[in-house]
């Protein structure tokens, strides 16, 4: 796989345009058939609506691109299928949690989730939710997510002014770091009494990263490359 590449940016431009995925239209029945299969071994997901992106591009300090809806189906199958289609990327935002102390807060996701046993900061791929006048509001998925997986509001942090938009293959990961003026250990208990009252919490874990060698196997590529590169700046 080709190393990630990180672009800082400090201005999103991800305007929405409907579109019909060819890799969704030409392979609809594997993709349902796939999905049911998913759904019997994880009873809990649904085939919701999501955004993908198209031509993606990286100039000064601005990343634009085009967004479409499509299902979680189609997108589920072209992960698992090693991203076929070459004419779409899954652009999701991640909200980087950093600690008064330098410790970065990530969650690992519950059995009952499609990344079960993954280890990241919060975050979603965009839907139709995250729309506002015809462009995609990643900084609003972000919050929306971070409030929804560990319960902290835009009150409970400052993110800084970039975003670290982590490249690899299909995915691009845009990356805010959101401070903190709390030690870790502080953070990991508020967000743990926050998962108690949950019914069925997203997270099932919270781990604290204070230098790379707390980097697991269980964290996706980008999520390690963007740490390696704060913890090496």
């Amino acid at each position: 796989m080709t190393p990630p590449v990180i672009h800082r940016v400090s201005q999103l431009d991800l305007g929405f345009q409907p579109w019909r995925w060819p890799f969704a239209e030409a392979r609809r029945g594997e993709i349902d058939a796939h999905f049911a299969l998913k759904q019997r071994e994880t009873p809990q997901i649904w085939n919701g609506r999501v955004l993908l992106g198209r031509d993606p591009s990286f100039t000064g300090d601005r990343f634009r691109a085009s967004y479409f809806e499509t299902d979680f189906a189609s997108l589920l199958a072209w992960r698992d299928w090693g991203f076929p289609e070459a004419g779409a990327f899954n652009g999701f935002g991640m909200g980087a949690l950093r600690c008064a102390d330098g410790a970065f807060v990530m969650g690992e996701m519950g059995q009952h989730t499609a990344n079960a046993g993954r280890i990241y900061f919060p975050a979603g791929t965009p839907d139709p939710e995250d729309l506002r006048d015809g462009a995609v509001d990643i900084p609003g998925s972000v919050a929306r997510e971070i409030e929804e997986e560990t319960g902290l509001t835009p009150a409970d942090y400052r993110p800084d002014l970039h975003w670290d938009c982590v490249v690899t293959g299909a995915s691009i990961a845009m990356i805010r770091i959101l401070n903190v003026d709390l030690p870790g250990e502080a953070v990991r208990a508020r967000i743990e009494a926050t998962l108690a009252a949950q019914h069925q919490p997203e997270l099932t874990a919270i781990h604290l990263v204070r230098r790379a060698s707390d980097l697991t196997a269980a964290m996706p590529r980008f999520i390690t490359a963007f740490i390696e590169q704060q913890f090496s700046a």
